[in-house]
């Protein structure tokens, strides 16, 4: 049987990274909100200027990150938990969810960040 010692230190990283995530279904489940409603939203807002988003052909911006596989991502930004609450809060006000962004505050209502997030939940990895 292999030493408790020598097996904590490797094992220890691995169970917190594991822990770090939870299951996208669990924690990205959006009831209410609409993913179809959600691609309207997202190009009439314009975020192709900026980013290339999963079905949206054109525009295909390079500016900010490309939210392809955005559900598999375990940060918002680099920096935010990977939740629907704080996705929500993110794509309607950035600056004020993580001051010192360079995503602007986009109008959409509380509802339209629901759907936007939901279609990028939708259309993600998981």
């Amino acid at each position: 049987m292999p030493d408790a010692q020598i097996l904590l230190p490797v094992m220890l990283p691995m169970l917190v990274l594991v822990a770090c995530k939870p299951p996208p279904d669990a924690e990205q489940h959006m009831p209410q909100a609409d993913p179809t409603r959600g691609l309207v939203t997202i190009q009439r807002a314009g975020c192709g200027a900026c980013h290339t988003v999963p079905g949206l052909a054109w525009p295909r911006g390079r500016t900010g990150p490309s939210l392809e596989g955005f559900a598999g991502q375990g940060l918002i930004a680099g920096r935010l938990p990977n939740r629907p609450d704080t996705l929500a809060a993110y794509v309607r006000d950035a600056p004020a969810t993580l001051p010192g962004t360079t995503m602007p505050a986009m109008p959409l209502t509380r509802d339209e960040a629901r759907d936007v997030a939901a279609y990028l939940y939708a259309t993600g990895d998981r």
